[in-house]
């Protein structure tokens, strides 16, 4: 096994949708990353508890237990300060990996590649200068943005920081609970915090308080800025994208229709994660 690779422990799961979870893990002393990275995880099915107790029942093992490692990106929901490391995940049914791993059971063991990896970090913004802070999240691409929310710098860098956080159903907006309280446990340290200012959007049902449009219409048309009431200036806006691909594509492309440009040598309004 590579020095990088270390032994992890399930320790909490929790269940949003037959589609979606998160769960929390062991963190290895030596492990550090920043707010908006990912890491590889691992996981050999056959180790699961889930899988363990199908052999015993069934006296032969289940043919749909790997019995290999099988690794995947994903980013990190946790602070980077905090004790455990947590992750959201969605099931794809004949992923070789979600599918397996929606069989999480506290005390089963992943693999955890201690190296961590991308760019979709605050620190990539030299200019324009921190004042709006947009994050724009489909699904499971709200995860690296729930770890910059609780990190303190974001909250004394920023003016403003808008969240719009896009699902099909109301059940599959996660985390909302920990969202609308992030104010007062992370805005209420700093002394001149950044106001958070969520929007969210709900696709395929009607849902009161909440947008109906894919981000790309909401914010050629305006409407996301205007429930924002915060323009968009190539000055002053940082915009970040993560969840699903056609999602990032279609938003950069309306972004770029309204005058902002792509983050690149650290100077750029708009970043985006590609590791899917």
């Amino acid at each position: 096994m590579s020095d990088n690779i270390q032994t992890i422990t399930v320790l909490s799961k929790t269940t949003w949708t037959p589609n979606l979870f998160s769960f929390t893990v062991s963190r290895p002393d030596s492990f550090k990353f920043t707010a908006g990275q990912f890491v590889r995880l691992g996981v050999n099915p056959s180790q699961l508890k889930y899988y363990q107790q199908q052999t015993e029942a069934n006296g032969k093992a289940s043919d749909a237990a790997l019995n290999e490692d099988v690794f995947r990106a994903y980013s990190i929901v946790s602070s980077p300060f905090d004790e455990v490391l947590e992750f959201f995940s969605i099931v794809i049914p004949d992923g070789a990996f979600t599918s397996q791993l929606q069989h999480l059971e506290v005390g089963d063991e992943l693999l955890l590649n201690t190296m961590p990896f991308g760019f979709l970090t605050l620190a990539r913004y030299q200019k324009p200068l921190p004042k709006d802070l947009w994050l724009l999240a489909t699904g499971t691409g709200l995860a690296p943005f729930l770890s910059m929310l609780q990190d303190l710098q974001t909250w004394e860098d920023y003016e403003h920081i808008i969240l719009a956080y896009s699902a099909r159903s109301l059940e599959e907006l996660a985390y909302i609970e920990k969202i609308e309280s992030l104010q007062e446990d992370f805005g209420s340290l700093v002394d001149h915090p950044a106001k958070l200012i969520f929007i969210p959007i709900v696709t395929r049902e009607p849902v009161e308080g909440a947008l109906t449009e894919r981000l790309p219409k909401l914010l050629l048309e305006g409407t996301l800025q205007e429930r924002a009431g915060i323009a968009l200036d190539i000055d002053s806006t940082h915009v970040m994208l993560c969840g699903n691909p056609d999602m990032v594509e279609d938003t950069k492309e309306a972004l770029k229709t309204l005058g902002l440009v792509m983050n690149r040598r650290g100077e750029g309004n708009i970043a985006v994660e590609n590791y899917w």
